[in-house]
């Protein structure tokens, strides 16, 4: 039985169910709250790392949500197959197309609003600030983790799935580029780094990779702090850190550089 939405009641969503609820639960299921939802054979690889520092306390406090849909009770006959032999011949196994629609529709039976459906895979779109952004904008979103060769690329047609790649690589499944891309995304969520600032000054918000950062002790080393960050002078120290953003992204980053030189030429028409 696919379980449907119902009333809410304050922050915290009702929905009917067949089977039993705790009535206290650390993360309760909240009403109007960014969710990601994962599709995945490993349900226990989640929260990870998402459950560590301000993305840990960010979850336990309701600022976002948390959802595993484990893979494997959608599979088919009593030894719950979810993969076969890939249509044509080849290597290894392919994710069965009957096993991951059920679960998808399971999934997203009960989402609203502006929720993609992602599939972690290699020949995707590279992740970026850009995407994380959107995705921040998003009521959330439901990631579909691979394994073996993949999936049918009959439901990701079916579904309209956008596929989102970590890098240029192959890895084992989409759980660990999963957690990255969460992690990406809720950090930008309002409220969840508690200092708007931090946002809007690293590497990328602004087009440029960011500026090199200093702390105690002035002198370590034998390798100082440089002057200016110690002047008190706010506009020197704004120059400076723009330079070296700019210095540092021309000769590491050309690919965003060109794409920064153009977008400034744009806004100066």
């Amino acid at each position: 039985m696919t379980e449907k939405p119902s009333k809410s009641h304050g922050r915290k969503a009702i929905r009917p169910t067949l089977k039993p609820r705790e009535l206290m639960t650390p993360t309760p299921d909240l009403h109007g709250v960014w969710k990601a939802k994962i599709i995945t054979l490993f349900p226990n690889a989640f929260p990870g790392v998402l459950g560590e520092s301000l993305t840990g306390k960010a979850l336990q406090e309701g600022l976002w949500q948390l959802e595993t849909v484990d893979l494997r009770p959608f599979g088919a006959g009593k030894h719950r197959n979810v993969d076969d032999t890939p249509a044509g011949g080849g290597a290894g196994m392919v994710l069965r197309a009957d096993v991951l629609g059920d679960a998808i529709e399971h999934t997203m039976a009960d989402v609203r609003g502006n929720w993609p459906l992602i599939y972690l895979s290699p020949r995707g779109r590279r992740m970026d600030q850009r995407m994380m952004q959107n995705l921040a904008r998003c009521d959330g979103m439901t990631l579909l983790c691979g394994r073996f060769e993949g999936v049918d690329e009959r439901v990701l047609e079916h579904y309209g799935a956008q596929e989102v790649s970590l890098g240029d690589f192959v890895m084992t499944g989409g759980e660990i580029a999963a957690q990255a891309l969460i992690d990406a995304t809720v950090r930008l969520l309002p409220g969840v780094l508690g200092n708007q600032a931090s946002t809007e000054e690293e590497s990328f918000s602004s087009g440029l990779l960011e500026h090199p950062q200093y702390t105690r002790p002035a002198d370590w080393k034998g390798r100082s702090i440089p002057e200016v960050l110690m002047s008190g002078h706010h506009g020197r120290i704004a120059e400076w850190r723009q330079k070296m953003a700019e210095d540092l992204t021309r000769e590491r980053r050309p690919d965003i550089w060109a794409e920064y030189l153009k977008t400034s030429a744009e806004s100066a028409d």
